[in-house]
């Protein structure tokens, strides 16, 4: 059993004008690809074949290897990160918008200060909001291909991707301007929702399919 690579929870026209079709063609269809691919290439004949993502991430951090870890982790994160995304984005639940509003003071500081974070991100790296099991939730930035997977501590919400490669064909080097379009006009709330109940409940929420 090898992965193979989910198709866009959207048609690739749908995200434009803040996203071009362009730009998920190469985001998804070649880097997201080569990660999926790099991936099985790595685990085949091994006894991480026919794992869960998660298991293979969590083994090849466990292990040291850096190869593995960086292709697999990208998988997820990529995987996750299109799930952020939607043309309809929603609104919060009451629930994940009191805990908004409990850690940065509202809705629109939040935003404020999670483009800020993915702004002021040096070099490759994703942005992430991030509930912990009490039900308090943060922003938190990881570099190149880290990735928080559900844990103990608590469960990601959602996840922006601030490498080039995400941005460039759109905007060129204009990664605040990217970040404005993304946090103001397609973040999923309905995922994110979700994902903060089975925080608090103690649950994993989203696994890679």
């Amino acid at each position: 059993m090898s992965f193979s690579l989910p198709d866009l929870p959207y048609d690739k026209s749908a995200l434009d004008p803040h996203i071009s079709a362009e730009t998920l063609t190469f985001h998804h269809d070649k880097h997201h690809a080569t990660y999926v691919t790099k991936t099985n290439d790595a685990i085949k004949g091994t006894d991480l074949e026919g794992k869960s993502l998660e298991e293979v991430i969590k083994a090849a951090e466990q292990k040291g290897d850096k190869g593995l870890y960086n292709n697999s982790a990208q998988t997820w994160n990529h995987t996750f990160y299109w799930n952020s995304m939607s043309p309809n984005p929603g609104a919060p639940s009451d629930a994940l918008k009191g805990a908004i509003d409990a850690a940065f003071g509202g809705m629109d500081a939040f935003l404020d200060k999670f483009k800020a974070a993915g702004a002021g991100h040096f070099a490759s790296g994703w942005v992430w909001l991030f509930a912990k099991r009490d039900g308090s939730v943060e922003i938190r930035d990881t570099h190149d291909a880290a990735c928080l997977l559900p844990s103990d501590e608590g469960v990601p919400l959602l996840l922006v991707d601030v490498w080039e490669h995400a941005y460039y064909v759109d905007r060129r080097n204009d990664r605040p301007a990217y970040l404005a379009a993304v946090t103001g006009n397609l973040l999923n709330w309905d995922l994110a929702s979700s994902q903060y109940d089975a925080a608090k409940a103690g649950q994993t929420g989203w696994t890679h399919p």
